[in-house]
């Protein structure tokens, strides 16, 4: 079945290049042997930056099971997630990832993910794109407020 659910991830990629449209970067997500979300690389047609094929396939799992915990569930990739799709299939809680190719195969051919690495490495000030720090004790207050939330819903 393993090869079958990476097969499909690989698929959603070409079917999406040979359409004229977005990146090579397909994925699915699966829960108890069968696919329940698809999703493919859909940055340029939908002019959104974080439309990555892992991204939109959690969105689609979280809707089908309605729930924001994905727990129970895989994600075949066509490959390695960069960052930003490590940091969502961890949120989500997915419980293991399956890729095919490498982040070292998608630098090759133009997707390069370690200048993203790399500046989180590094201190705010010193990023490309320098972070400032502006009315933390405002934002805290409302950090206490929801913290002081009998009802609140951890996530």
């Amino acid at each position: 079945m393993q090869q079958e659910f990476m097969g499909r991830a690989i698929e959603l990629a070409r079917t999406r290049i040979r359409t004229g449209e977005d990146g090579p970067f397909g994925a699915v997500v699966v829960k108890g042997g069968a696919i329940i979300a698809e999703g493919y690389n859909a940055v340029i047609s939908s002019k959104d930056p974080t439309a990555h094929a892992e991204i939109m396939a959690i969105r689609r799992a979280a809707s089908t099971l309605d729930s924001f915990h994905l727990g129970g569930c895989e994600i075949y990739t066509s490959c390695e997630p960069c960052p930003m799709c490590l940091a969502a299939i961890y949120w989500a809680r997915i419980e293991k990832i399956y890729f095919a190719n490498t982040t070292e195969d998608a630098r090759d051919i133009g997707f390069d993910d370690q200048v993203f690495y790399r500046e989180l490495q590094r201190p705010w000030a010193e990023r490309k794109i320098p972070a400032q720090q502006l009315l933390r004790e405002q934002a805290l207050a409302v950090f206490r407020e929801w913290q002081g939330k009998v009802d609140h819903i951890e996530y």
